[in-house]
């Protein structure tokens, strides 16, 4: 059994603490429109402060606790003022995803016995559109899309940005944020406000059943997430994250003292 000192223990609760701190998104989230219609898709406009996404991404690993992250981002639904809302025709007549690359580095720890933090080093996307239904998974470890003739609406790369993990024993909770650049590529798709956010925030939270471990790496499929244009400050989910590591960190206490 792996041992944690009480001194490791308070630091890695301090960490997840001040990580929990500059996660997720305002309490008073922008509000914003797309107009799927005006680029061309086969859908209604809809306004929404939140985008849920779907994660499908592989990770693998580098020497010295470098980091190489790829995949899609399928946008499965919106929300307004924490309801979730009826998005006329998404991922049936038309649909969303973004296309992603990232690179950075972690603590070294292995995320099965230890809590891990670490940080994006680099990160690009586009945001695209696509017309009829599609779906998301892998070809071995790589990524896959049916999307087709998708349009890119939007693109950016990294501000800043941070990933984490927390071990289960047999598995862990994987999750990262990020502030990115966003720009408009089809300036009419986004409708208001205008001129339309400059930033978005990504914030993921993966569970231990949406990880599968390969030599090497771990893929995520079907992770959770959502994509707003606040501020980065906390929101109920960053601290559901912070509570789910205090807690595995408490299991590996009680653990320890028997």
């Amino acid at each position: 059994m792996n041992q944690h000192s009480p001194s490791s223990l308070r630091q890695a609760a301090v960490a997840l603490s001040l990580l929990a701190l500059s996660a997720g998104a305002s309490a008073a989230l922008t509000t914003f429109t797309l107009d799927p219609v005006a680029a061309g898709l086969s859908g209604a406009a809809f306004t929404a402060d939140n985008l849920l996404i779907s994660d499908y991404a592989t990770v693998t690993n580098g020497v010295g606790g470098s980091f190489t992250e790829t995949g899609f981002l399928s946008i499965t639904g919106a929300q307004l003022n924490n309801q979730n809302l009826t998005v006329p025709g998404l991922n049936s007549s038309y649909g969303l995803y973004i296309a992603f690359t990232g690179t950075g580095t972690s603590d070294g720890n292995n995320p099965l016995t230890q809590v891990s933090l670490g940080n994006f080093s680099t990160l690009t996307y586009t945001l695209y559109g696509y017309n009829g239904a599609a779906s998301f998974g892998f070809s071995g470890t790589t990524p896959t899309t049916t999307a087709a003739s998708p349009t890119p609406l939007a693109s950016g790369s990294l501000v800043n940005g941070s990933v984490f993990s927390f071990p289960t024993g047999t598995s862990f909770f994987p999750g990262a944020n990020a502030t990115v650049n966003f720009n408009t590529l089809a300036a009419a798709f986004f409708a208001a406000p205008s001129p339309f956010s400059s930033e978005a925030l990504v914030s993921f939270s993966n569970t231990p059943s949406q990880v599968a471990l390969f030599a090497g790496g771990f893929m995520i499929n079907s992770g959770g997430g959502t994509i707003n244009f606040a501020a980065p400050v906390p929101e109920p989910h960053s601290y559901a994250m912070l509570m789910a590591g205090l807690g595995v960190l408490g299991l590996v206490a009680r653990r320890r003292r028997r």
